[in-house]
């Protein structure tokens, strides 16, 4: 299974990252996810801030464009191997600086990736 971060996480049931994290879950991966809030939404901690983690798999992006840019070298510098920009999330600047970093980007669902069976 794929360690995700959920990076723009809510503890809101009606924000798409909520759902995000229960189906992520529900799938076997091991979740955690970083937000505005501390919370805790199915046995996962909510962090706040820029929290060290190791060895990530993939990011799954629920931020805007604008709000992306105050994250990037921490995006960056957790190495994960894979960068999700959910609707809403695409930035080809971020996109750029990915890519040259060698992490594998895709502009996609993780609901729908998950429904399919491609995550």
């Amino acid at each position: 299974m794929k360690k995700t971060l959920v990076l723009g996480a809510s503890e809101n049931p009606t924000r798409v990252s909520y759902d995000a994290v229960r189906r992520l879950r529900a799938k076997g991966h091991e979740v955690l996810a970083v937000g505005l809030r501390e919370a805790n939404i199915f046995g996962v901690d909510i962090q706040k801030g820029q929290p060290q983690i190791e060895a990530v798999d993939t990011i799954t992006l629920y931020l805007n464009p604008e709000r992306q840019k105050e994250y990037y070298d921490y995006i960056l510098g957790l190495q994960p191997k894979r960068i999700i920009f959910n609707p809403g999330t695409e930035n080809f600047e971020l996109l750029r600086m990915a890519k040259e970093k060698g992490i594998e980007t895709e502009i996609a669902c993780t609901l729908v990736m998950l429904s399919v069976g491609h995550y």
